[in-house]
């Protein structure tokens, strides 16, 4: 299921998964109870706001994405989250197009750590 797994993007100060997410999520679900596999979710920010703030945002998107998949069949025991507030950005531009990119859920499978 590795290819299987995208980043999930968030809007400013948002946690909710856009529409376009939710069959590719549904897939990853999918492909986790198929293989009986564990995922990592990461909630990612932009650099905006404080640490305080980025971290709990962050929270919020990891666990706005476990709960889809929770919703869709997965096992809490199958699902484990972490917030990286805006400690790993993919970009470090101060431009709407490098937050955009920073503003994510990013999935790391069991056996990929």
């Amino acid at each position: 299921p590795r290819d299987l797994i995208e980043n999930v993007y968030f809007d400013f100060d948002s946690y909710t998964i856009k529409e376009q997410y939710k069959k590719p999520l549904m897939t990853l679900a999918n492909a986790l109870l198929e293989a009986n596999t564990s995922v990592l979710i990461e909630g990612h920010c932009d650099e905006r706001g404080t640490n305080e703030y980025n971290l709990a945002l962050g929270d919020r998107r990891a666990n706005a994405v476990k709960n889809f998949l929770k919703a869709s069949g997965v096992p809490s025991s199958q699902i484990e989250t972490i917030s990286f507030g805006e400690d790993k950005p993919v970009c470090d531009a101060n431009t709407e197009s490098c937050w955009s990119k920073n503003r994510r859920a990013h999935f790391v499978l069991e056996g990929s750590r």
